[in-house]
């Protein structure tokens, strides 16, 4: 059984969001819309960027679990550019990483507890599946 740790992370990101595109998860209708956050100066041009997200922050709660809505603000944050002043780190916004996180659970690949969410066994098996296709193509 192949480790998610032996195969590469954007590889492993890209076979899970087409995985998670495949089981038929749903994407909010303004996805397409809204920029991630404050730091950002434009929309998300992929249009499987809801897919990708929530790939990444399932492999995020996979490592990192519990974690919440906060952690999460601060890993997909980026640098702010000013003009006048040094450009200083911005967290994303929260609602798609909190609409993310209620369409996973919807789906049983994570959980929520009192300390953040967690892994589901069934949100563990997609990864360590998907990771084994990525180790036996390779």
């Amino acid at each position: 059984m192949a480790n998610i740790n032996e195969v590469d992370t954007s590889e492993l990101v890209n076979k899970l969001a087409d995985k998670l595109k495949e089981t038929g998860i749903q994407k909010p209708a303004y996805v397409g819309l809204v920029k991630t956050g404050a730091g950002k100066d434009r929309v998300p041009t992929s249009p499987d960027f809801w897919y990708t997200r929530c790939a990444s922050i399932l492999r995020q709660v996979y490592f990192n679990g519990p974690i919440g809505i906060s952690r999460l603000r601060t890993r997909y944050g980026n640098r702010k550019r000013h003009v006048v002043h040094r450009h200083h780190h911005v967290r994303s916004g929260g609602s798609i990483i909190k609409d993310a996180f209620d369409t996973l659970e919807k789906s049983g690949y994570i959980k929520k507890t009192k300390s953040g969410r967690v892994i589901t066994p069934s949100g563990r098996s997609l990864m360590d599946k998907t990771a084994e296709s990525i180790k036996k193509s390779a």
